[in-house]
């Protein structure tokens, strides 16, 4: 998709509708390929461009706003080798910036949500974003009791017995630590152990690793603690999660505090005071990078304030108070050998560029993205072509260009395939708002062996139903010979070949054992990755999550979706849940409006308990509520006050409808408060919103 920032203005309502949709659904699938599948497609800078075209479009056409949830997941489930601890405060991730002016643009952020004035001084700290592994230390009395990844965000993997073996983690905390912390920051490995490291594992026979950040990775989550203390790994505390009492009122302060509590802490973080004092810190790390000893992929900015940073609080996958600059790519040139067409669990047809192997920034490239034919015909990229590949931390890297002064005499156009490679069907692009899609899609659905595979594995996957030794390969053996053709067929799979399988190739008694153990324990899941294993277009982690606390039982949501049609009370209240716009409405109807679909799930409902999500655990006054801000809000901006709800445990809906508990007005309010009175909506002003819960804007 081509992209630009500056032509919103031009866009009629229904060209700006038909473009989102089409950002909806490529983010949403780069987020799988990302987070659940970890074979991402693009670039960071890439995928950063493409929310910044979709916040651009929200900002000039407002009533989309709510369609792009799909876009705000973080990080990947628990791998399940180990327990799994639930993060009493969210471990997201960042947004990033890859120039000077994402800088600049991210202050003038920060000043318009705190209604600052534009030349106000903001003090932030700026320190490496160490490329390694995030984690959570808990110290209760000084004493580390608990270490854990970060997972998805939500629920991590607990890995404490191995973090104990790191020297540079201290058991207890010296000095006057407070009663309980939980302190977080990052594992590496320094580039002279991670070639000590690959260089006896070689020696030994085994397997090397291709950058030290997989090193570290690889040594932390070993199931073996002996494993991990003979690995050198090291760690840098920045942060923290749960904490009753800090150190100190600022970023700066509590850091400083870690040192003292023996935890090493990052020599090169500098307090800085404006935009111009933060990129000449960038400038200086950057010049530095080579000889740090480490990876590092850029530099994070934070607000210094705590108390700013707790009026700013978060958007879905990150906090607004800081933020990543990266670094500029790396790059290198090699042949390309062949293009090869992958079909997707949605049928799509994404070419990826067989390379001959180089080394691009330390790793062995030899497969890279194309992304679409429109891509491929404006690069006009042909096989026996030498390409720029350009790589950017660990994704999948991509080709930049042609070096067209060495293109081969018979190098001919490519011919993207009209049918798709697997099944034979026709393989289409859609029409939206008068524009093609994207991606070209193969029109065989479940006949075709590829897209039935893949909605199988997605089925199974981490954030779906997790189901240990169901991988990629058992799948594609099992639908194969036939014995998997649908997600419920995976239930009957001990019926059908449980004094079998221990006697195929590859088996004995104890996996097979193991395999239906763990599908049956996967008879009991949660109503989220529940929704989310249907694999409904637009339908990601967080939108299932929305979609589970709003109907509450996979039988209600069956039975809302099979009833919407636009415009009709199904459809306005499917459409009233944030995060939940015309889009994605259409995607869940048009799922469940497939009678396939619904034998499926309701096949499913006869194998497993889908279990609804806890209730908020909080005592305001509003937890638990629906509530909708309208009107010019005159003590807080709109986002703050919907930070705030959150917070305190509220449903922020964008309309009202009769499910409906509050509207907050402010003056000027008008369709909304309307609807309110016609449907017997508790209304009340800013003011008296304060007072309810208890707070002040400041």
């Amino acid at each position: 998709m081509t992209l630009k920032t500056g032509d919103a203005e031009q866009l009629s309502p229904l060209e700006a509708r038909a473009e989102h949709g089409r950002l909806v659904e490529e983010i949403a699938a780069h987020d799988i390929a990302y987070h659940q599948q970890d074979q991402p497609v693009i670039t960071d800078a890439e995928y950063d461009r493409l929310r910044r075209r979709l916040v651009v479009l929200e900002e000039r056409f407002p009533e989309l706003a709510r369609v792009s949830a799909v876009s705000r997941g973080v990080g990947a489930a628990p791998s399940g080798k180990f327990s799994k601890v639930l993060h009493r405060v969210p471990m997201l991730s960042l947004s990033n910036a890859f120039a000077d002016a994402d800088v600049t643009d991210f202050l003038d952020r920060i000043r318009r949500f705190l209604k600052l004035t534009d030349d106000a001084m903001i003090d932030l700290t700026a320190e490496p974003k160490i490329d390694g592994l995030s984690i959570s230390l808990r110290f209760e009395q000084g004493q580390l009791v608990e270490a854990a990844t970060r997972g998805d965000g939500a629920e991590g993997e607990n890995v404490t017995a191995n973090v104990r073996t790191i020297a540079e983690v201290p058991a207890k905390l010296s000095g006057n630590a407070p009663d309980v912390i939980e302190v977080r920051g990052e594992i590496y490995m320094s580039h002279a152990d991670f070639a000590a490291l690959n260089s006896a594992q070689e020696a030994a026979g085994d397997k090397t690793f291709a950058n030290p950040r997989n090193a570290a990775a690889g040594s932390l989550r070993q199931q073996d603690a002996s494993i991990t203390a003979s690995r050198p790994l090291r760690f840098y505390a920045y942060a923290w999660g749960e904490a009753p009492e800090l150190p100190g009122n600022t970023q700066w302060d509590v850091v400083q505090a870690f040192k003292g509590w023996g935890l090493p802490v990052n020599p090169l973080m500098k307090l800085c005071h404006g935009a111009d004092d933060l990129l000449a810190h960038y400038r200086l790390i950057e010049g530095q990078r080579a000889d740090l000893g480490y990876d590092i992929d850029g530099v994070v900015y934070k607000v210094n304030d705590i108390a700013l940073q707790q009026r700013l609080g978060f958007v879905s996958r990150s906090p607004r108070w800081a933020i990543a600059h990266k670094f500029s790519a790396e790059q290198a040139t090699t042949v390309l050998e062949a293009i090869d067409i992958q079909v997707g669990r949605t049928g799509a047809l994404t070419p990826v560029a067989r390379l001959k192997p180089v080394t691009v920034g330390g790793v062995v490239v030899s497969n890279a993205t194309l992304h679409n034919e429109d891509e491929i015909s404006r690069k006009d990229v042909r096989v026996g072509d030498t390409v720029v590949v350009q790589r950017a931390g660990d994704v999948i890297p991509q080709i930049v260009s042609v070096v067209v002064d060495k293109r081969p005499s018979g190098a001919v156009p490519y011919a993207f395939p009209h049918v798709c490679p697997v099944c034979g069907s026709h393989a289409e692009r859609e029409e939206k708002g008068g524009k093609a899609d994207a991606v070209r899609r193969c029109t065989g659905g479940l006949i075709c062996a590829a897209q039935r595979k893949e909605r199988l594995k997605h089925f199974v996957s981490r954030n779906a139903f997790d189901i240990e030794g169901l991988g990629d390969k058992i799948i594609e053996e099992f639908a194969d010979e036939g014995l998997l053709k649908v997600p419920q067929d995976i239930f009957a799979l001990e019926s059908r070949i449980g004094g079998t399988l221990q006697d195929r190739d590859g088996w004995g008694a104890a996996s097979a054992t193991n395999l239906f153990a763990a599908i049956n324990a996967r008879r009991s899941i949660m109503l989220d990755r529940f929704i989310f294993a249907l694999g409904i277009r637009h339908v990601g982690e967080t939108t299932a999550r929305v979609l589970a606390r709003a109907y509450g039982s996979a039988e209600r949501l069956r039975d809302a979706a099979v009833a919407a049609r636009p415009g009709n009370e199904a459809w306005e209240e499917l459409t009233s849940h944030d995060g939940i716009g015309d889009v994605v409405a259409e995607a869940i109807a048009q799922f469940f409006a497939e009678p396939h679909n619904v034998e499926v799930v309701d096949a499913l409902l006869r194998e497993v308990s889908p279990q609804a999500l806890a209730a908020v655990a909080t005592s305001s006054p509003v937890s638990g509520k629906t509530v909708v801000f309208t009107g010019a809000l005159e003590r807080m901006t709109r986002e703050e006050a919907k930070a705030m709800a959150e917070r305190l445990g509220a449903k922020v809906a964008g309309s009202v409808s009769k499910k409906t508990d509050l509207l907050v007005a402010g003056p000027g309010a008008g369709s909304k408060l309307k609807d309110a009175t016609k449907h017997g909506v508790e209304v009340i002003d800013e003011d008296e919103w304060f007072r309810r819960v208890g707070g002040s804007s400041s």
